[in-house]
């Protein structure tokens, strides 16, 4: 199921290339019967937030390709979205991007032996694997800590929704 799964997204982030989008996130929910594709995509450019009329324009040029894929059931939902305030951090591009800000990563454990969910300003990628092997936070009491990605199920921006 996974590799029918993994020929889809490569199909679909080229499509959404074409368009001008980059695919952030690709989640699958729902059943076999009737898979709901949840897309979370950004513009190429960077130039201004995802708006209503991108989505349905992602939307509309996708359909067609989705309706006529025979590995996609006849029943399926989609949903096209920006990444939002909060946005997840998947793709090491996104973590140099986000360097400075506040994020959140969830563990699939307990991580540096405190919880399964740390907070604090991203510092970068380790500096092994090419960058793409650790994820570097100064934690909120000040502590400097280096998460492995393996050991991560999600991370993502944390937005200050303090009132001024």
């Amino acid at each position: 199921m996974k590799a029918y799964r993994a020929g889809i997204r490569e199909e679909l982030e080229a499509r959404l290339s074409r368009l001008g989008y980059e695919l952030v996130q690709l989640d699958w929910a729902g059943s076999s019967a009737r898979p709901i594709i949840r897309l979370r995509v950004e513009r190429e450019a960077l130039d201004r937030p995802v708006s209503l009329d991108d989505c349905a324009t992602v939307s509309r040029g996708i359909e067609a390709w989705l309706d006529g894929d025979a590995r996609v059931p006849e029943r399926y939902v989609l949903e096209v979205s920006s990444p939002g305030l909060e946005r997840p951090l998947t793709r090491s591009r996104d973590f140099r991007r986000f360097r400075g800000r506040k994020i959140a990563v969830t563990g699939t454990e307990t991580l540096h032996g405190r919880s399964s969910r740390l907070e604090g300003e991203l510092l970068g990628l380790g500096e092994q694997d090419g960058g793409t092997g650790s994820i570097r936070l100064r934690l909120n009491g000040g502590d400097e800590v280096e998460v492995p990605r393996s050991r991560v199920s999600a991370a993502r921006l944390v937005h200050d929704w303090k009132v001024s």
